[in-house]
């Protein structure tokens, strides 16, 4: 499908050569990221972006920028802790975590700390994996980066995107404001890489 150019920093296509994602430009925007979890994603990301509707600079720029936030740098694709920091999310009905062990079953992993019994259960059935059955799945880059695609496309963050918005498009991925000068930063390096 070919994009039309409608303004300065929209109408592009992730594919084209410009806004590629590569192993080499995500390093750039993370230098310390793994490097199993950056050669996933780049093996991953150009080809997945256009079903997600990130088809724009400003897009593309915002879901990287929120990814690295949320993955350390893209050096963890799993919520820092352990069974005990888990036990946080245990009995939150608004995570669907209803079960003991909830919390460390279904804590956060993913580009985007996926977390709850109940997300895991609806994510898994937007991308076609039982992310419920096999919670682990959900760190592996290829079907973290499907995740993040898919939550993005849910929860509508283009259209906060289009408007540059990084407020909103943290409230959107994250619930709140955590970490919203770096988001900040990180997206401002973003779009010197992807120009």
């Amino acid at each position: 499908m070919s994009m039309q150019r409608s303004g300065a920093d929209t109408g592009v296509s992730p594919t084209s050569a410009a806004l590629s994602v590569t192993r080499e430009r995500l390093l750039r925007l993370a230098p310390q990221g793994r490097a199993a979890i950056v050669a996933g994603l780049a093996a991953s990301f150009d080809r997945s972006a256009a079903a997600a509707g990130i088809t724009t600079r400003l897009r593309l720029c915002h879901v990287l920028a929120q990814a690295a936030h949320e993955s350390d740098g893209f050096r963890t694709l799993e919520e820092y802790g352990g069974p005990a920091y888990f036990a946080r999310y245990d009995g939150r009905r608004d995570l669907g975590n209803t079960q003991a062990g909830d919390g460390a079953r279904y804590h956060g992993r993913g580009l985007f700390q996926l977390t709850g019994r109940a997300n895991y259960r609806r994510y898994g059935s937007l991308i076609g994996i039982d992310l419920e059955g096999s919670p682990e799945r959900a760190k592996e880059p290829a079907v973290s980066l499907a995740i993040a695609f898919a939550y993005w496309r849910d929860r509508g963050c283009n259209a906060a995107a289009d408007a540059d918005d990084v407020v909103a498009v943290t409230k959107l991925v994250n619930g709140g404001r955590n970490g919203l000068a770096q988001r900040r930063q990180l997206l401002a390096l973003a779009k010197t890489i992807w120009v």
